[in-house]
């Protein structure tokens, strides 16, 4: 096949007058049903194997002009309709605010300056959902009473005995002790504000080019599901039913700070008493976010630094204690908010979070990133398509506009497998086999060359 480039020099090629008048013309010319397998996205195959620096290097451009011509390129899909619903939460959010059209429009300018610089992007984009989520939780105080369900006192306390035979917040609560009101207010008043971005900045260095994005986006979903289903389903705490017994709870309420009044008065200061009576949601025990933080963050950290899966498990009943000591959320709460942060982790895992390596350290080791824990390749998975045999690479997607779902500058994926990939120099389109003198395909032992395999053409030999 000595008129096809990139075959290896040196080696025997099969004499045949069919072999040699073989051009590129004439393959072009074959029928269809010679074309087995064929695949028609040539382009994805560019941007499969990226090198370390790809994956690795962030953008420093502050040029807005450049996140136009980005969002120019950008190929849309299903799911940048996520940005739609987004706007449309936080447009909402803003018209229910109290009047103040300045400040609301530069703030629209502000986000929107940010968002289309590339250096920002990459840092703010994947953390959008959880802006929204802080204007949505904040403006929520401002939904007209009129719209708002009835408050429910006694479901969260039926549900605590009827699952548990007992009220185990009222329980763990009921001896109290200077010592371990400190230790139940580390972790819920000072360590779960500031736990998601040390995990955050832990998993941008230590973990997969990608993992942070992943986790600050299903951070930001979670929260906002949470804050819907306090709205939809508002419940009292359990410093409710301390204070005022199992009459009905009216909105325009205060709120408690429950517990944390006895840390002001340990430390004398006015940390939690003013900002609790005051919150904007005082009737959301359920779910417990404080909960179904500490589980997400614990599966997060755990999936990256499996090593310390112990330590993370502890920290996550630390915190359920805590929440159950201080009288702000029943057992019923913590395992709702546990069971939404499962879900999430367990949904992005499996789609968007890049795989770990054990043998690297730092995300600037990674040569390239496995999006997803499905193990079995595409035609192992799907037994129809390249009869089964495991060759070929998984089907992946790479953005690099940084516009894309789960995507930023550091995020890319590769299949890992052995497959070789085609260079630009070849022929694109085509495998280019080598055939010994008694008919058999070359199986040297030569190093694996940098092409790969985008499309195979079935040739027939006649004697």
């Amino acid at each position: 096949m000595k008129d096809l480039p990139g075959s290896v020099p040196g080696k025997p090629v099969l004499p045949s007058l069919w072999t040699e008048n073989l051009t590129i013309a004439f393959l072009n010319r074959l029928p269809s049903r010679y074309h087995v397998g064929r695949r028609r996205a040539r382009s994805k195959s560019k941007t499969m194997h990226p090198g370390a620096e790809d994956i690795t290097a962030l953008r420093t451009s502050f040029n807005s002009w450049d996140g136009l011509r980005d969002l120019q390129r950008h190929r849309w899909r299903a799911s940048d309709l996520q940005y739609v619903f987004l706007v449309g939460l936080t447009l909402f959010s803003l018209w229910i605010a109290p009047p103040a059209p300045t400040l609301k429009f530069l703030a629209l300018v502000a986000a929107s300056w940010i968002f289309l610089m590339p250096a920002t992007r990459q840092f703010f984009l994947p953390a959008v959902t959880i802006w929204v989520w802080l204007v949505y939780f904040f403006c929520s105080r401002f939904i007209p009473y009129d719209y708002r369900p009835h408050i429910w006192v006694r479901v969260l306390p039926a549900l605590e005995n009827v699952l548990y035979g007992a009220n185990l917040s009222n329980i763990l609560s009921a001896h109290k002790h200077a010592i371990l009101d400190i230790l139940a207010w580390l972790p819920y008043g000072i360590i779960h504000f500031g736990a998601p971005a040390v995990c955050s900045l832990l998993m941008f260095i230590f973990a997969a080019p990608g993992t942070t994005p992943v986790f600050a986006r299903t951070f930001g979903w979670m929260s906002i599901l949470g804050v819907t289903i306090q709205l939809m389903f508002p419940c009292t705490p359990p410093w409710y039913e301390n204070e005022h017994g199992l009459v009905p709870a009216m909105y325009g309420m205060e709120g408690s700070p429950a517990g944390l009044a006895r840390v002001d008065k340990i430390f004398n200061i006015d940390l939690y008493t003013t900002n609790f009576t005051n919150a904007p949601l005082p009737f959301g025990a359920f779910p417990s976010l404080h909960g179904g933080y500490a589980v997400l963050e614990a599966l997060f950290m755990s999936h990256c630094f499996p090593q310390f899966r112990m330590f993370f498990v502890g920290y996550v009943g630390w915190i359920w204690w805590s929440t159950m000591y201080l009288s702000h959320h029943y057992a019923i709460d913590l395992v709702g908010g546990g069971l939404i942060a499962v879900g999430f982790f367990y949904s992005v895992r499996a789609r968007y979070l890049p795989q770990r390596q054990a043998d690297k350290i730092t995300r600037w080791e990674y040569e390239y990133v496995e999006i997803g824990d499905r193990h079995r390749l595409a035609d192992e998975e799907y037994g129809h398509e390249y009869f089964g045999l495991g060759l070929l690479e998984q089907s992946r997607e790479t953005s690099s506009d940084g516009w894309t779902l789960g995507s930023s500058s550091s995020c890319s994926s590769s299949s890992g497998t052995l497959s070789p990939t085609i260079s630009e120099d070849t022929v694109p389109g085509m495998m280019v086999m080598d055939i010994s003198a008694n008919g058999q395909i070359w199986d040297g032992s030569a190093p694996p060359r940098d092409v790969e395999l985008s499309e195979v053409v079935v040739v027939r030999q006649h004697n």
